[in-house]
């Protein structure tokens, strides 16, 4: 009988840990929760005065970028009717003298580029 109450205490013993363990985990991944719902939380009350600032900078930028848009609209649109497809072209160079130049590529090297999605 000695045997049998000494494997069924050692048993027993042997299995409190794992059931530690169990209820840590569980317990843990809400304390994890928790902690970062308030890491979060600090961090907007930190930044909440910088976005406001932010908000007051676009409300006074906005008639300004407006303007531009108004003014500039058309020239751009202007611009983009003279460049056909970007993909016609080389990606810019600069010259040593500091000019910066687009080459149009040539039909064969069109052709040989392919076409449709590229998967990465």
């Amino acid at each position: 009988m000695k045997p049998f109450t000494l494997t069924l205490a050692a048993a027993l013993i042997a299995t409190l840990p794992l059931q530690a363990q169990e209820t840590e985990e569980s317990d843990g991944f809400s304390l994890m929760e928790e902690g970062a719902k308030l890491f979060f939380r600090g961090i907007m009350e930190e930044m909440e005065p910088a976005l406001d600032d932010l908000q007051g900078l676009a409300d006074e930028m906005q008639p300004a970028l407006r303007d531009f848009v108004d003014q500039m609209g058309p020239a751009l649109a202007d611009l983009l009717g003279k460049v056909d497809d970007l993909n016609a072209y080389h990606p810019p160079e600069m010259l040593p003298n500091g000019d910066i130049i687009l080459r149009r590529k040539t039909p064969l090297e069109q052709a040989e580029e392919p076409q449709g999605e590229i998967e990465l």
